[in-house]
């Protein structure tokens, strides 16, 4: 396939999918086995149009961003509370992230690993939409410490690629009685500071890579998908919270259970 057209695809994968429950990384991983291209060569690319999709979340909340950042240098009580329950939400997978890395990395080899995920996750949703009980309309910068560091646990369980980030962090949310809007936002929040961090460990290992000049994919076909990653994201979270709302996650559960069993099927049969 034509390096510009993977560009663009795997840009468009990673924005339609990154803030949905549906896995962002589950979707690469497959889609290299379904298009045939070397996914060690877009590895680097992989990683860096993450930022694309961020730069989405801080531009969409911007207002938000701004004020709590001018909140914790005036040190008023809403900005400090925000930024005390992102960063207590981000440090479990912060830590568990460095220590399980080399395992990370052998389970991000797998399809099979992916394509399970995908199902279980699925299964998973449809069982705490229905047990969930929702109450209030609490912000985030007003949640307890408690549901706060539960949030945080939770994201932990997708450094199973195929788990997603968005729906472990907005499940586990749910199931801690926080309403679909705050669980969203919540979720989208804390991965910046989580990709962030995900990505700059990244480029440090791979910093040879940038500064030899010896990346098989080219800073013109990254460019792309930086580009079109951070449209499409913008566009997927200004819909998904709208969405999920009124109508729940049921849709994006039997959207991961028909696209893993599919896998389980494709990768059996070929």
């Amino acid at each position: 396939m034509n390096t510009t057209l993977t560009a663009i695809l795997l840009g468009i994968v990673e924005g339609l999918t990154e803030f949905v429950p549906v896995s962002s990384t589950g979707h690469l991983i497959l889609a290299s086995e379904l298009f045939g291209y070397d996914a060690a060569q877009w590895a680097m690319f992989n990683v860096v149009i993450q930022l694309g999709a961020i730069l989405a979340v801080v531009y969409q909340y911007w207002t938000t961003f701004w004020n709590a950042g001018m909140g914790v240098l005036k040190l008023e009580s809403e900005g400090l509370r925000f930024a005390r329950n992102i960063i207590l939400a981000f440090v479990p997978s912060a830590i568990l992230g460095l220590a399980l890395k080399d395992y990370i990395d052998i389970m991000l080899g797998s399809p099979s690993i992916v394509a399970w995920a995908l199902i279980i996750g699925g299964i998973a949703i449809l069982g705490i939409e229905k047990v969930a009980n929702p109450r209030g309309d609490t912000k985030v910068a007003d949640l307890p410490m408690k549901q706060v560091i539960g949030v945080g646990l939770a994201q932990c369980l997708a450094m199973v690629p195929g788990v997603s980030r968005s729906g472990a962090t907005i499940m586990g949310a749910l199931a801690m009685g926080i309403n679909r809007k705050t669980a969203a936002e919540f979720s989208f929040f804390l991965a910046v500071p989580t990709m962030i961090g995900a990505t700059t460990l990244e480029l440090i290992q791979k910093g040879d890579e940038l500064t030899a000049g010896t990346m098989t994919v080219g800073w013109y076909e990254i460019a792309i998908g930086f580009a079109v990653s951070f449209v499409v994201a913008l566009v997927v979270i200004r819909a998904f919270v709208a969405y999920v709302s009124k109508h729940g996650f049921a849709p994006f559960a039997w959207y991961r259970i028909v696209i893993g069993a599919a896998a389980v099927a494709w990768l059996a049969l070929r």
